[in-house]
C-alpha cells in the first residue's frame, strides 16, 4: 500500500510539474497596433503625416490623452513595428520606441500615446537597419513614460527582437 501511495504522489508531482511547465511555455499572444486602442475609442489618424504630406501648420497634433487598453498590462505579447533608437552604441541599442509606420517621431508629430511602445532589453539588441520592420516579445505594461520627443501609453520589458516576415 505505501508502494502504491508513494508511487500515485510520484505522478502526481510530475503531472503537477509538467503543467506548470507547459503553461508557463505559452507562446507570446500576438498582438497589432489596433489592438492597443480600447474598443469604441475613435483614434486620429496621423501617420499620413510621415509621409510629409501638407505643411507643418497643418499636422494633426496627436491625442495625448488616448486611453490604453488596461487588458494588457503584464502580458506576454509580440508586437511587430519599426524602432526609434533611444539607447545604446554602435553595436546595440537597449531602450528604443516600437512605432507602427517608418518615421513616426522623427520628422513629425508623434502617433498618439497609445500607438508608442517604449521598450527596454536587457544586453541590447543589434538592429541591422532602422528601415526595416521588427517583432518584439516581452511583457507589456501600461505604465506611462515620457521623453523628449514622445509621451508614451505602453512599456515593454523585451525578451527578443526578430524581422519581421510577412
Amino acid at each position: 500500500m505505501t508502494f502504491l501511495k508513494t508511487t500515485f504522489q510520484y505522478i502526481a508531482l510530475v503531472s503537477l510539474m509538467l503543467t506548470s511547465f507547459v503553461s508557463s511555455a505559452n507562446p507570446p499572444k500576438e498582438i497589432f497596433w489596433e489592438d492597443l486602442i480600447p474598443q469604441g475609442h475613435m483614434q486620429i489618424n496621423t501617420q499620413a503625416q510621415a509621409n510629409h504630406e501638407g505643411s507643418e501648420q497643418n499636422w494633426v497634433q496627436p491625442d495625448l490623452n488616448a486611453p490604453v487598453v488596461k487588458a494588457l498590462d503584464g502580458k506576454s505579447v509580440s508586437l511587430p513595428g519599426f524602432v526609434v533608437p533611444l539607447e545604446g552604441d554602435s553595436e546595440v541599442i537597449t531602450e528604443f520606441l516600437l512605432v507602427p509606420y517608418f518615421g513616426a517621431c522623427i520628422h513629425v508629430p508623434p502617433p498618439p500615446p497609445n500607438q508608442i511602445v517604449h521598450v527596454t532589453i536587457k544586453g541590447g539588441v543589434p538592429i541591422d537597419s532602422l528601415y526595416d520592420a521588427i517583432v518584439v516579445t516581452g511583457v507589456i505594461s501600461t505604465q506611462t513614460w515620457s521623453g523628449e520627443i514622445a509621451q508614451v501609453g505602453y512599456t515593454m520589458k523585451a525578451v527578443g527582437v526578430a524581422p519581421f516576415e510577412l
